[in-house]
C-alpha cells in the first residue's frame, strides 16, 4: 500500500511536471509571438506614419516649370561658389485657390497676382551664413520686353518690378532678377495669402511691434502702439499694411516685413519647433499647401538643404534692403542706386555683405593669348555694350579695335553689368570670342545663345581699357583713353540680424 501510494506520488509529481512543461510549452511561444507581432504592428504603423507625412508634404507642393521663361541666356556662378544656393522667395497677391479672395487690399483688385514680396535668400557655400535681400516693389529697372527669354539685355525696357510676375509668371521674374544682379537663381518658391495665413496660426502666434497705432481701412487691422501677438489673419494684416503707416510706401512695409520675418525664426527656435512633431508636422503642413516651386525643389531639396544649414546662427542671418532713390520720371517709383552693385558683387563672390574680398588664390587659367590666336580681326563681327554708366566708354574700345582691323564694330548702352569686361559668343564662335577677349586683359569669355555670327563684349565698372593684340592688322598706334570707368560705388548700406529686438 505505502509503496504503491509512492508510485502514485510518483507518478503524479511526473504527471504534474509534465503538464507544466506541456502548459508552459503551449504558453511560451503564445506570448513571443504576440510580443513580436506588436512590436512588427508599432514599426508598420511608424513607418507607414512616417511614409505618410513624406507622401503628404511632398504632393501639397505645387511644381511647376519655368525655365523657358528664363531663356538660356543665364549667369554663371564664380569659380569657388557653386555650392552656394540662391532662392528666389516670392509673396504673391493672387487672390486664386481656396481662402485667398479674403486677404489683400480690399480694393477690388480681382485681376492677375502681382510679386508683392520679393525676396532673394543667399545661402553661403560653407553653410555659416546667410543674407536676405528685400527687393522693392515699386523698383523701375530694366526688363525684357514682353518677358521675352531671348531679348539681349541692350533692348531691355524700364519696368516696374511687381509687373513682371504679373506678364510674364516667375520665369520673367527670375530672368530679371539674373539680369539686374548676375545672380543666378538655383530655386524659386512662390507663397499665397493663405499658406502664409495657416502657416501663422501653425506656429501658435508670432510677436510684433508697431511704434504707432495703426487703423487701416484696406486690411482692416487696428493696434494699437505696442507689442502684440497676431494670429495668421491679422500677421497677413499686419505686413500687407501700406499706406496708412508712416509715409505710406512700400519701403516702409518692407522694413516691418523684415522685422516679421525675424520674429517669425525667433518664434520657430525659441520654442523648439523641431522637437515638437504635432506642431512641426501642423507648421510643414501649411506650408507646403500653398507653396509653388520648381521641379527640383522638393521635399527631398528642401530637407537637404534644411539639414545643412540647421548651425547657422540667427545672429548669422541678415536682412538688407536693396539701396533705392527717387526714379526721376515718376517720384511715385524708386531705382536702385550705384550702391546696389555692392550686394550683388559680395553675394556673387558669396561674402557677407560688408566682408573684405577673399583672398584667396584662384585656380590659375589660360589666359586668352596662352595659345596662338587664329582668328583674324577682320573676320569678327563684334558689338560693344557700355554697361559700365560713364558715357564714351564704348566708342573709346570700338576706336581702339578698329585701329586693330576689326571691321564695322557696333556700340550701345546696356543695363547693369559685370565688374571688367564680359565677352559673349554663340554657337561655334569661341575662337573669335578668344581673339575679342585678348584686347581686353582679364575679359570673363562665356558661350550663350541669340547671337548669331556676333561676339558681344559688356563693359562695367572696372572695365580694362583695350590692349594691342598680337595678331592685329595695321600698325597705327591705338588711341589713348580719354574715359575710364568709375569703380564700384561704395556706400554704408545698413542691414538687420535676424536677432535683432522686433521693437528696435
Amino acid at each position: 500500500m505505502g509503496t504503491d501510494t509512492r508510485r502514485s506520488g510518483a507518478d503524479d509529481d511526473e504527471s504534474s511536471t509534465v503538464t507544466r512543461r506541456e502548459l508552459h510549452g503551449r504558453e511560451r511561444p503564445h506570448w513571443r509571438r504576440r510580443l513580436v507581432m506588436g512590436l512588427v504592428a508599432v514599426l508598420v504603423l511608424l513607418g507607414s506614419a512616417t511614409a505618410f507625412v513624406v507622401w503628404r508634404l511632398s504632393s501639397n507642393i505645387t511644381k511647376i516649370d519655368v525655365s523657358e521663361g528664363i531663356g538660356t541666356d543665364r549667369p554663371e556662378q564664380v569659380a569657388g561658389t557653386t555650392d552656394a544656393v540662391n532662392l528666389l522667395l516670392i509673396g504673391s497677391d493672387t487672390r486664386q485657390g481656396d481662402g485667398n479672395d479674403a486677404y489683400g487690399d480690399n480694393d477690388g483688385t480681382t485681376g492677375e497676382a502681382h510679386s508683392d514680396t520679393n525676396l532673394l535668400v543667399h545661402v553661403s557655400a560653407d553653410r555659416t551664413w546667410a543674407t536676405v535681400v528685400s527687393i522693392p516693389r515699386d523698383s523701375m529697372t530694366p526688363a525684357p520686353p514682353d518677358c521675352s527669354p531671348t531679348a539681349p539685355k541692350s533692348e531691355w525696357d524700364m519696368r516696374m518690378w511687381n509687373q513682371n510676375y504679373r506678364i510674364g509668371g516667375t520665369g520673367c521674374l527670375i530672368r530679371t532678377v539674373e539680369g539686374n544682379t548676375g545672380l543666378r537663381i538655383d530655386h524659386y518658391a512662390v507663397v499665397d495669402f493663405r499658406g502664409f495665413k495657416t502657416m501663422v496660426d501653425a506656429l501658435g502666434g508670432v510677436d510684433v511691434c508697431t511704434s504707432e497705432p495703426i487703423d487701416d481701412k484696406n486690411t482692416h487691422l487696428v493696434l494699437a502702439a505696442g507689442r502684440h501677438t497676431l494670429d495668421g489673419r491679422q500677421a497677413l494684416q499686419y505686413v500687407r499694411v501700406r499706406k496708412s503707416v508712416g509715409d505710406g510706401s512700400d519701403l516702409g512695409r518692407i522694413e516691418r516685413q523684415q522685422a516679421f520675418l525675424s520674429s517669425v525664426m525667433q518664434e520657430a527656435t525659441s520654442t523648439k519647433l523641431l522637437f515638437q512633431p504635432t506642431k512641426l508636422f501642423s507648421f510643414l503642413d501649411a506650408a507646403t499647401k500653398s507653396l509653388t516651386t520648381d521641379p527640383e525643389f522638393g521635399l527631398g531639396t528642401m530637407q537637404d538643404l534644411a539639414t545643412s544649414v540647421r548651425g547657422i546662427g540667427l545672429d548669422e542671418i541678415q536682412f538688407v534692403t536693396v539701396p533705392y532713390e527717387p526714379y526721376p520720371a515718376d517720384v511715385n517709383r524708386v531705382q536702385w542706386k550705384d550702391s546696389a552693385k555692392q550686394i550683388w558683387t559680395a553675394l556673387r563672390e558669396d561674402r557677407q555683405l560688408g566682408a573684405p574680398k577673399k583672398t584667396a588664390t584662384p585656380t590659375p587659367t589660360p589666359s586668352a593669348t596662352a595659345e596662338p590666336l587664329t582668328a583674324s580681326p577682320d573676320e569678327i563681327s563684334v558689338r560693344v555694350v557700355n554697361s559700365s554708366g560713364v558715357p564714351g566708354l564704348a566708342r573709346q574700345a570700338r576706336d581702339a579695335l578698329a585701329v586693330q582691323g576689326f571691321v564695322g564694330v557696333t556700340t550701345s548702352d546696356g543695363t547693369t553689368g559685370p565688374t571688367g569686361a564680359l565677352v559673349e559668343y554663340s554657337g561655334d564662335r569661341a575662337e573669335e570670342a578668344r581673339t575679342v577677349a585678348a584686347a581686353f586683359p582679364g575679359a570673363k569669355v562665356q558661350k550663350t545663345s541669340g547671337l548669331g555670327s556676333t561676339v558681344r563684349v559688356t563693359l562695367g565698372t572696372d572695365a580694362p581699357a583695350v590692349v594691342e593684340l598680337p595678331n592685329r592688322l595695321g600698325d597705327d598706334p591705338l588711341p589713348t583713353p580719354t574715359v575710364e570707368p568709375s569703380p564700384s560705388p561704395t556706400e554704408s548700406i545698413p542691414t538687420r540680424k535676424a536677432t535683432t529686438d522686433i521693437c528696435s
